[in-house]
């Protein structure tokens, strides 16, 4: 590429100053090499020998000098205002990609992903997931909900949730209800143990050797459990575990049951159980709502703590497996506390939209 030669006068002020700079500890090395390069252009240096000594390009040299010619050594000495990154997005554009998440779906799926958005609005990927995030939208989240269509939601309600903050004096108040259809899953394959960089693993095709019902009792004050597994979930499985609780309370004490709504827990030998035993009172939970009853959360621990991840070769090692875990939870119970009233419970509700249906 051709070069034309380069030539310039340094008035003597103008050298003095490019000395000073040039010999200065001080001077930022950038600064030092353009002050530099027009000092060795004025002595005549060519810019191939200039761009060799400093160790940069001779387009470079050119460039510097043609600065000083417009700009003097003002402009040499400081950097030239840069326009900044041009902004892409106006808040107008912005703001209708959000309304399109919240308001629009693409014509071919349920919901937008970041690719097909960033095609209807041509923008980048990164953009659209960048502007998302700002705006806490998650179009790829799904969760589900569900009312309550129970006429005496708010009698159930408060009086559950009363017993939870408020229990009566001399009385003992446990959440009960049962996990059924608890699987004996046994691997086709031996688990492969945990190993730096990888997980513990399972085979996902298993054997089927058979369920257990487990019921279940959580005492409110403590925390602890009274678990008993067999065979179905039925009356007389129910009213033998209601046995079962009589008999680990103080004769003394009232019995205050929590429970939902099943057929069973409503049977005649139920209420025949109940009339015999008249300090033994049942509180039901409303319709569609397990979310109330405590024990429902200690039914997660055990899932996640011992089921899920377990390997069963027959019913009697899975009941087994489930007592030893009943055992080391009862060694240090864990109280689940109920922090919400009935009215904030309430209010949420009340706060929560109502679909129409089309």
């Amino acid at each position: 590429m051709f070069m034309p030669r380069l030539c310039v006068c340094l008035p003597a002020a103008d050298r003095a100053q490019l000395t000073d700079v040039a010999a200065s500890g001080r001077t930022p090395q950038r600064v030092a090499i353009r002050a530099q390069l027009l000092l060795w252009v004025a002595d005549h240096v060519g810019p191939a020998e200039i761009a060799r000594r400093l160790r940069i390009s001779r387009n470079h040299v050119h460039y510097w000098v043609t600065r000083y010619v417009e700009a003097g050594v003002g402009g040499v000495l400081k950097d030239a205002p840069r326009p900044g990154r041009r902004k892409h997005l106006t808040p107008a554009r912005i703001e209708a990609i959000v309304t399109a998440t919240l308001t629009t779906t693409p014509p071919d799926a349920t919901h937008w992903s970041t690719r097909t958005m960033a095609r209807a609005f041509a923008v980048g990927a990164t953009t659209i997931r960048t502007i998302w995030h700002q705006h806490r939208l998650q179009p790829h989240r799904l969760t589900r909900f569900k009312f309550s269509t129970d006429p005496h939601f708010v009698d159930k309600l408060r009086d559950v949730v009363g017993l939870y903050l408020h229990p009566p004096e001399q009385a003992v108040v446990f959440c009960v209800d049962e996990k059924s259809g608890i699987q004996a899953l046994d691997r086709t394959q031996p688990e492969l143990p945990l190993r730096p960089g990888l997980p513990a693993r399972q085979t996902h095709d298993y054997r089927r050797h058979g369920t257990t019902c487990l019921f279940a009792a959580l005492r409110l004050f403590d925390g602890l459990v009274l678990g008993d597994c067999r065979a179905k979930r039925d009356t007389v499985g129910f009213v033998r575990f209601l046995d079962q609780i009589d008999h680990v309370t103080a004769a003394d004490q009232a019995i205050h049951v929590i429970l939902d709504n099943l057929s069973t827990h409503k049977s005649p030998p139920v209420q025949a159980w109940l009339t015999a035993h008249p300090r033994v009172h049942f509180h039901f939970i409303p319709t569609s709502s397990s979310w109330l009853n405590l024990v429902e959360r200690w039914f997660g621990e055990i899932t996640r703590q011992r089921i899920r991840r377990g390997t069963f070769r027959s019913v009697p090692a899975l009941i087994a497996a489930i007592e030893d875990y009943l055992r080391h939870y009862n060694t240090a119970p864990k109280r689940f506390v109920w922090t919400k009233s009935a009215d904030m419970i309430l209010d949420k509700i009340a706060r929560c939209p109502k679909p129409s249906r089309a």
